[in-house]
């Protein structure tokens, strides 16, 4: 089973010699690096940072493809990873901040930073935020 926000990224030497990367399933990720292992961290990174700008525009999150012959799964860091999936449920919990943050006990404010991608938020305050949504967030661990 592919874990979600692992997107399929597709590496190829540019003219410049840099490796690019790119993913079909998310476009504004486009970035490069220049050794493989430098590629890939920028595109994890870049993956962060792509997936975000579906938050801002009020996107939702595109569904990761499989991968195709010579394409890599790439996630988002972490705790990124964690942020977008608590997104994803309160936007399917169709709620709003200011019912969120009555479920929480939480200022609107407080709230409304933690669903922002720019704000660094612990762990345990999105596993409380996903219980509110009557869901477990899960964190994994996968061979490289």
């Amino acid at each position: 089973m592919q874990p979600a926000f692992a997107y399929p990224v597709a590496f190829a030497r540019g003219p410049s010699g840099k490796i690019e990367v790119s993913a079909r399933d998310v476009p504004p990720l486009i970035t490069s690096g220049d050794s493989e292992a430098a590629a890939i961290a920028q595109a994890i990174d870049g993956l962060g940072a792509a997936l975000a700008t579906y938050v801002f525009d009020g996107a939702d999150f595109p569904v990761p493809s499989a991968p195709l012959p010579g394409e890599r799964l790439v996630a988002p860091p972490p705790l990124a990873a964690a942020k977008f999936a608590v997104i994803a449920a309160w936007r399917a919990a169709d709620i709003s901040k200011t019912e969120l943050a009555a479920r929480l006990g939480l200022a609107e404010g407080e709230v409304r930073r933690i669903l922002d991608p720019r704000h660094s938020t612990k762990l345990d305050r999105l596993a409380a935020v996903a219980e509110a949504l009557g869901k477990r967030l899960v964190v994994g661990i996968e061979e490289l």
